[in-house]
């Protein structure tokens, strides 16, 4: 067997491996943190619960959080922007997380950039016990910056996943959350009343303009 297909057939291996839930053996326990990142409308959420969703199926004890200040489709649940909905703890800090994430095996967070810097911490101590630590927010805030805690953890996931929305302005992919209304605070909850997805080209375009 020539070299080129050796390592072809491990960078196949090691692709399909990041995408099964369910690779380790009978007693086997590793922890792990995997980021779904992305602009707004982009589909963070509902991937999120998709992976939690298998989990469960996977008959996996699963634990969702989300931060106390998202409260808009409903003060406990995580919920997507297209409705779909998976139960979850709203909590005040990453901190509370660390109390409430007993016995499981998998934890979700949504809406990471909301949380404090503590944050990675708390997901590496998880991913340290054995527990897959699931967790998604947007990696810019509205004018394009990383946002809160989310570089760091990016950083010291095994898994990153980027998702894109679609810009609505020329239909390419996009990657930024443009807020259409004036207001320069860090943290504001919007949809789509206040905030559109923009590629980078129209999000550059908008930004100019309304300077």
């Amino acid at each position: 067997m020539d070299r080129a297909f050796t390592n072809k057939f491990r960078l196949r291996k090691y692709h399909f491996s990041m995408f099964v839930e369910n690779t380790l053996r009978e007693g086997e326990r590793r922890g792990c943190i995997e980021v779904i990142c992305g602009s707004m409308f982009s589909g963070k959420t509902e991937e999120l619960i998709r992976r939690l969703k298998r989990a469960r199926i996977a008959k996996l004890k699963v634990e969702i959080f989300k931060p106390e200040v998202d409260s808009r489709y409903d003060e406990s649940d995580v919920v997507s922007h297209d409705s779909n909905a998976i139960h979850s703890t709203a909590v005040p800090n990453s901190g509370a997380i660390l109390l409430l994430a007993n016995q499981v095996d998998v934890v979700g967070i949504d809406e990471v950039q909301f949380f404090d810097d503590q944050l990675i911490y708390v997901c590496n101590i998880l991913a340290d016990r054995g527990i897959r630590v699931i967790c998604a927010g947007l990696d810019m805030d509205y004018s394009g910056r990383p946002f809160g805690v989310m570089p760091g953890l990016m950083a010291v996931a095994e898994y990153v996943t980027k998702v894109h929305a679609i810009c609505v302005d020329c239909g390419h992919i996009a990657n930024h959350s443009y807020r259409m209304v004036a207001d320069e605070k860090l943290v504001m909850l919007g949809e789509t009343d206040t905030y559109q997805a923009l590629c980078r080209d129209c999000f550059k375009k908008k930004s100019r303009l309304s300077r």
